[in-house]
């Protein structure tokens, strides 16, 4: 009878050991994803972390990180997230990297008060980068006539089908240094005193776990349930946060991009995937993942 109405008290009220949420947040970060990609974003990873730190009885919250990076803006926008909760629900923020976290991966890690990483994960890759292809020759071969009309004379730079232009690339490349400039102090004033003095710490360069643990990136090897218990003790219990379902079973809407397909999208749909898995593999092919 005692276990029976047990069930009914609020958490803070059972004797039944410590429970700590956890938030997993993985993929390549980017504004908004597709059928075919499993991406980060603001949009994705918001109700996960509010549901996470409405726990009033946990002391802490756990976030497993595991992201080769993507969108700046979005990387800080979930960085700012996690630290906004954190001093409005008073909690503890410890970060567990898996396989990898670097760029903006690693600016979400650094919302963390601790960050713990197995001595194999990749860590760093404080740098910002750009991607693209030229298509000139290309189209030329094919006989094909490329047509941009513009009002403004610098609205078509970087067009892929265009000869690549100094100044616009000068352009971008201050773009970068003002992008980077905010990374490294955002780094700094999470790390603080940590960080090793090393030259090659915000050149873009990533690293073992091991090895970060000696530059200041993490502060601790170890994993999820091992770390917990010996915070919190043999009985801890970890919480898994995942979204929840509408009154039919349906997963929210916004929560993950789906398609219905029909015969006149199958063959975009396929070019389509390919495009993606290619673009994702660049992104953890980087890291050798």
């Amino acid at each position: 009878m005692a276990n029976f109405l047990k069930r009914f008290l609020p958490k803070r009220f059972r004797k039944e050991g410590v429970t700590i949420p956890v938030v997993k947040l993985s993929g390549t970060i980017m504004a908004s994803g597709s059928a075919f990609r499993s991406s980060l974003s603001i949009a994705s990873a918001a109700p996960l972390l509010e549901k996470a730190f409405s726990d009033k009885a946990a002391p802490a919250v756990a976030i497993v990180v595991n992201s080769p990076g993507g969108s700046p803006v979005q990387s800080r926008l979930i960085y700012k997230r996690i630290r906004d909760l954190a001093e409005e629900k008073k909690k503890t923020v410890l970060v567990f990297v898996e396989d990898v976290a670097a760029s903006g991966g690693y600016m979400i890690a650094c919302a963390g008060d601790e960050i713990i990483a197995d001595p194999s994960s990749i860590v760093g890759s404080i740098g910002v980068v750009s991607g693209s292809f030229g298509f000139v020759e290309a189209i030329a071969k094919l006989g094909i006539e490329r047509r941009v009309h513009t009002a403004g004379q610098n609205k078509a730079t970087l067009d892929p089908f265009q000869p690549e232009k100094p100044e616009d690339v000068a352009h971008l490349k201050s773009l970068q240094l003002e992008i980077h400039d905010t990374f490294i102090e955002l780094v700094k004033s999470r790390r603080g005193a940590r960080l090793a003095h090393d030259d090659q710490m915000f050149s873009g360069l990533f690293w073992s776990g091991k090895r970060g643990l000696d530059l200041g990136l993490v502060d601790g090897l170890g994993d999820l349930r091992e770390t917990l218990r010996l915070r919190y003790g043999d009985s801890v219990k970890m919480e898994l946060i995942s979204q929840g379902r509408t009154l039919f079973g349906r997963k929210p809407k916004g929560v993950s991009a789906g398609l219905t397909p029909d015969l006149a999208s199958v063959g975009a749909g396929f070019a389509d995937r390919l495009l993606v898995e290619a673009e994702d593999r660049a992104h953890w092919g980087r890291f050798g993942l």
